[in-house]
């Protein structure tokens, strides 16, 4: 079950790199972002992807980290990207974009570290 979080975390982190590189490209700034729809479309499809994902994780795994991460939020926030049919919130993405995936990418650095120092140990035994 470690490897299969740990190969879902490294896709969610991708992701999470691709929103980094839209902002570094379009721009870290509210007025391009609404007014791109390449980007916002860019950075939302991320965001439904990584909530699908998220539910990819183990129960056992969302439960552990559940108080580091929102796991419910973020497929809630799947939800809302795949069902707006064209009435996406676009500040709750922004924000999304801005706040919540950096948090999420330092969250699976971290996570990937730990499940790497475990294979190691494991791999010394």
């Amino acid at each position: 079950m470690a490897n299969r979080d740990k190969s879902v975390l490294e896709h969610i982190k991708n992701y999470c790199k691709e929103i980094d590189s839209f902002i570094e490209r379009f721009g870290d700034d509210y007025k391009i972002f609404i007014g791109d729809r390449a980007y916002f479309n860019a950075v939302a499809m991320c965001i439904l992807q990584i909530g699908e994902l998220s539910n990819s994780l183990s129960e056992e795994f969302r439960a552990e980290t559940s108080g580091k991460i929102p796991w419910v939020n973020i497929r809630g926030m799947r939800n809302i990207v795949a069902h707006a049919y064209g009435s996406l919130d676009e500040n709750l993405v922004w924000e999304t974009a801005t706040n919540d995936i950096p948090e999420l990418l330092e969250f699976c650095n971290t996570e990937l570290i730990r499940f790497n120092q475990i294979k190691d140990r494991d791999d010394a035994r």
